[in-house]
């Protein structure tokens, strides 16, 4: 892509961090006009460092609670300036929203739902990294169990996170809207292939990424590819879509590997490995991961309606 095409620029983000390669794959995957929302987090800080912008197009950063709500309005504003021919349009401008998982999971899902239920034509892309992790790697409803945060430290008498991650892809699908998928920056050509599906699809549609964090999961940087290809070969981190409801799987393993390979590659789950009972904790986070894989699977296999 020539230089003066580019819609986004290097950032400032951390060495090994990938929410650069989602914003420009998210960018350049489309050549039609693009407006994007940034909720509060990672990529906004690191992408707007005043006075430098690494953003080539209209692009509004909206606080940690509403980028749902923000480029709602956006696309709203749109509608009416072309119902009024105040628009010339080439090609249809087309909305996107970047969450974290802190304002999509947690504070920004009221308003991401109501973007959702009220069918806005717009792309929302949350890059999971699975914590708060521009304040400081405090807990968010995605960091998984048994993970040390800021905010859940391991101890005597602490594991970790004690509870289970949310489920954000079922209730994302639990608002009917036609295109939601998950996706991994260690997979790119099925993340490009899923956003341009997700553009041509009228009405709201849904990305989850996983954005392995080397910082505050404790590997090193050059590992970032590696660590999220672990996740889905063990099938932590499944690849699917659903598409008008129906499930469809994107990647099956050709050989199984064990979440012990995922867990040990981060320090932030290092602490399991030193405890007595290691061996019953691994099994049972294996078992949840078996369990949540096998669910997908029946899903996608009875081709279940949401």
């Amino acid at each position: 892509m020539k230089e003066k095409n580019k819609k986004i620029t290097v950032s400032g983000t951390c060495a090994g961090c990938p929410i650069g390669i989602i914003a420009k794959t998210v960018l350049e995957s489309i050549d039609n006009p693009i407006v994007v929302a940034n909720a509060t987090g990672c990529m906004e800080v690191t992408t707007t460092i005043y006075p430098n912008t690494s953003w080539k197009v209209p692009y509004i950063h909206s606080v940690f609670a509403n980028a749902g709500a923000t480029i709602s309005g956006v696309e709203t504003a749109y509608k009416a300036l072309l119902k009024k021919n105040k628009i010339k349009e080439k090609k249809p401008v087309k909305f996107v929203a970047f969450g974290g998982d802190g304002g999509t999971y947690d504070i920004g899902l009221q308003s991401l739902s109501g973007a959702l239920e009220r069918e806005h034509d717009f792309l929302y892309v949350c890059y999971d990294n699975g914590a708060y992790m521009n304040t400081g790697n405090q807990r968010s409803g995605a960091t998984p169990w048994g993970a040390s945060t800021e905010t859940t430290p391991i101890g005597k008498e602490s594991i970790g996170k004690d509870v289970k991650r949310k489920d954000l892809m079922s209730i994302v699908a639990g608002h009917h809207i036609k295109y939601c998928a998950t996706a991994n920056v260690a997979f790119l050509d099925d993340f490009k292939r899923k956003v341009k599906k997700a553009f041509l699809t009228k009405g709201p549609s849904f990305i989850l990424v996983f954005s392995p964090c080397p910082n505050q999961w404790k590997f090193v940087s050059h590992k970032t590819i590696e660590v999220g290809k672990l996740a889905t070969k063990t099938n932590f981190w499944p690849l699917y879509e659903i598409i008008d409801g129906e499930y469809k799987i994107n990647f099956i393993p050709k050989s199984k590997v064990k979440i012990e390979e995922f867990l040990k590659i981060q320090g932030r789950f290092s602490h399991i490995f030193k405890r007595k009972d290691k061996d019953k904790l691994i099994k049972d986070i294996q078992n949840k991961v078996n369990q949540d894989w096998e669910r997908v699977r029946d899903l996608e296999e009875t081709r279940v309606r949401v």
